[in-house]
């Protein structure tokens, strides 16, 4: 059967594919974190178990490709003023955390028995922390975008950097290069870091809007770019040396300036899954079971020590930052494991002959039970909190929480969204901006986008039927919603977007109320069963309106023609 699946690549994604399904339904069935099913998946597949996954190149090139699009998506949720904030903490607490690891790793390894320069190894290795599992459980969790979010990831860019310098030296150890010759190589990765921060600079300032501007006209081109971007600049980094997942993130950085963003990551965010369940595949598959049973003991205190350790250290040094506990807390439940990263830099220990295969058998170990115990801790990382905050008070300063009010980036709040900006959906905002009422609008037609913004509004492009991209909106403070979309309009579902955008808000748990445009009473009661509010008759109601405007006798003052630009559909007649 095996050397079947193996005859062709084609049956070997396939299985792997039907694998994931159904380790995945089973993981689902009992309640555990979809990474866990998938990393299952790979040891499943590895040559340790079924001995599936064999087409490594192929594996490893998906994995890949879906890294620097996962790194792509987060940094299109950057801005210059949250690298402003938060560099400073991001920077001691990634440097203070690498340094407090390594000198009691090392002490650890010592301890044990280990010489002293497989200790050194074993405590770099457990410095790195895991940033694509971390940034997929933030993701999931919609916790990415908050203040613990954005100091972790601040924070796992700098253990990024450490990991590339390391990585760097080894490897002209291993060439035999010695420390000049790494240095040198040290700081050339430098210049050309400097040198692509200038071209993105350069980039964003000049070319990112007018190009996405009009690549929007089709949103498949926009996904193609988005794609193709991501992959070039994520091979542009590793070609100079400081890593696919930095290029990656300065990619997503390039467009995180443009209307656009939050459409691509909508649009982008399914890919994303896919590819990334074979980087979990490719992980697990890499971790050979056979070498494992020798280091249970030491295995599991190395394991205590990151679990417990790391996030201890961030803990205190936000703490002493002027953090309150709970930030520091779940912030430093991110660096409880280490990384596919400690696996590749113990492996190239070996290959140099530093360390024996007993030592990478250890780390990789560490690696399963940090991996596992520490996506549950992030999953349940709230719940976690609950239990333990009675005893964290000593982490947290008499004057917590000065930081966070100036880390936080000050947010517009809107009272209401109009989904839909031709004539009607214009006048909606337009008489609401006049009532006081802070107004966003939404639009999938870029050149209504444009237009709304030369008007002065508040505006965003982006598909109201897709769940993805309503989850990134800022619904929490919004109390209407209103749709003044088309019916036969563009969308990612063949369902009436006014339903479709209806129920995906209820869905994710809108707690304001929601208006729909309709024409006949059929449409307007399945809007009712969906979940709307008000249903609005946009011609029957402007009658009614001008019927008592004739009885009153009254003179209502005149207004200015709400125009549309050329393109823009409105409700159709």
């Amino acid at each position: 059967m095996t050397d079947a699946l193996n005859s062709y690549i084609f049956y070997e994604i396939a299985a792997l594919l039907v694998l994931a399904a159904s380790v995945g339904f089973v993981g689902l069935m009992l309640r555990q974190p979809l990474i866990v099913s998938f990393i299952a998946v790979g040891i499943l597949a590895g040559p340790s178990v079924l001995d599936i996954a064999r087409s490594d190149i192929q594996i490893d090139l998906l994995a890949e490709l879906g890294i620097a699009v996962l790194l792509f998506l987060v940094g299109l949720k950057l801005d210059l003023n949250m690298v402003r904030t938060l560099g400073p903490v991001a920077l001691l607490t990634g440097l203070g955390q690498v340094a407090f690891t390594t000198i009691f790793g090392f002490l650890i390894g010592l301890a044990l028995g280990f010489g002293w320069v497989t200790s050194l190894y074993i405590a770099v290795a457990l410095t790195f922390s895991s940033t694509i599992i971390i940034v997929k459980l933030l993701t999931d969790k919609r916790e990415l975008g908050s203040l613990h979010g954005r100091i972790a990831l601040g924070f796992l860019i700098v253990q990024d950097l450490v990991v590339v310098m390391a990585m760097i030296v080894l490897s002209a150890i291993g060439v035999g290069a010695g420390q000049d010759g790494a240095w040198t190589e040290v700081l050339a990765v430098f210049g050309y870091g400097a040198l692509m921060l200038v071209a993105v600079g350069l980039f964003i300032r000049y070319l990112a809007d007018p190009l996405v501007q009009r690549l929007s006209r089709s949103p498949e081109l926009l996904v193609s770019f988005a794609i193709g971007w991501a992959a070039m600049l994520a091979a542009l980094g590793h070609y100079l040396g400081f890593g696919k997942e930095l290029g990656g993130l300065l990619a997503g950085v390039s467009l995180a300036s443009t209307p656009f963003r939050e459409a691509i990551a909508a649009r982008l965010a399914s890919l994303r899954d896919f590819l990334l369940l074979f980087f979990f595949i490719a992980l697990g598959a890499s971790l050979d079971l056979s070498v494992l049973g020798a280091s249970v003991f030491a295995a599991l205190i190395f394991s205590a020590f990151v679990l417990i350790g790391n996030p201890l250290i961030v803990l205190a040094i936000m703490g002493a930052m002027g953090y309150r506990k709970r930030t520091g807390f779940l912030a430093g439940l991110t660096v409880a494991q280490i990384s596919e990263f400690s696996l590749i830099f113990m492996a190239m220990g070996v290959s140099i002959g530093h360390v024996s295969d007993e030592a990478l058998g250890l780390v990789t170990l560490v690696g399963l039970i940090t991996i596992a115990a520490s996506t549950y801790m992030i999953t349940y990382s709230h719940q976690l909190y609950d239990r333990v905050e009675p005893v964290l008070g000593v982490f947290e300063r008499a004057s917590a929480g000065a930081m966070e009010d100036r880390s936080e980036a000050p947010t517009r709040a809107h009272d209401v969204i109009v989904f839909g900006l031709g004539r009607y959906g214009m006048a909606i905002s337009r008489e609401l901006a006049e009532q006081g009422q802070r107004v966003l609008g939404v639009d999938f037609n870029p050149v209504a986008v444009r237009f709304a913004r030369d008007q002065g509004m508040d505006v965003v492009y982006g598909d109201a039927t897709d769940p993805e991209f309503l989850a990134h909106l800022p619904l929490s403070n919004v109390r209407w919603a209103v749709s003044a979309v088309p019916e036969h309009d563009t969308g990612i579902t063949h369902d009436d977007p006014r339903r479709a955008l209806v129920l995906a808000l209820r869905q994710l748990g809108f707690a304001g109320k929601v208006a729909v445009a309709v024409h006949n009473d059929r449409t307007g009661e399945a809007m009712r069963l969906a979940g709307a509010d008000l249903v609005l008759r946009p011609f029957q109601d402007a009658a009614t309106q001008a019927a008592r405007l004739v009885m009153d006798g009254t003179a209502r003052p005149a207004i200015a023609d709400v125009t549309d630009p050329e393109g823009q559909r409105d409700l159709a007649s």
